[in-house]
């Protein structure tokens, strides 16, 4: 059974520091609501966000972040919101179980990375919040370390 805390390559430095910065950076950053702990993450320069909006069809999905600035206001916006609910079991568990990333493709310094998510976190009513998207980030090593440089999220999961 997969332990969603564990980071699934303990011998591929550029696939153990790209999957650190998506998976618990990014969970910690966005349940503290604290973008200064992720903003080191992004390339600012020619950074790309595509909302798919949960639609199978590219026809669909929007350029709705054109810059880094545009993103992290959105990403600020929902980590707000997020913290102001109530769930009945441990959020950053139920992120964690609930995200899954074992495919990353390295070409030179060039990264294809995808994360999906499955599942939810159940509210103190009985209902759930669902989490069933998927994200392709675009990632590149700058300034000697990973980044990432762009996105296509809000991704049906599964794809059709």
């Amino acid at each position: 059974m997969r332990d969603p805390f564990k980071n699934p390559f303990p011998s591929d430095s550029a696939r153990y520091s790209i999957w650190e910065m998506l998976v618990p950076r990014d969970i910690d950053a966005f349940l503290a609501a604290d973008w200064s702990m992720v903003e080191d993450d992004f390339v600012e320069e020619g950074f790309i966000g595509i909302d798919g909006r949960k639609e199978v069809s590219p026809d669909k999905w929007r350029l709705a972040f054109p810059t880094l600035s545009a993103y992290r206001d959105e990403w600020l916006r929902q980590a707000k919101d997020f913290a102001k609910q109530s769930f009945a079991e441990d959020t950053r568990t139920a992120i964690f179980t609930t995200t899954t990333l074992e495919e990353i493709e390295i070409e030179g310094d060039m990264a294809l990375v995808r994360k999906k998510f499955d599942g939810g976190i159940s509210k103190p009513d009985g209902t759930r919040d669902v989490m069933q998207w998927q994200t392709l980030y675009y990632c590149r090593l700058h300034q000697g370390r990973w980044k990432i440089s762009g996105f296509t999220g809000y991704l049906p999961n599964p794809m059709g």
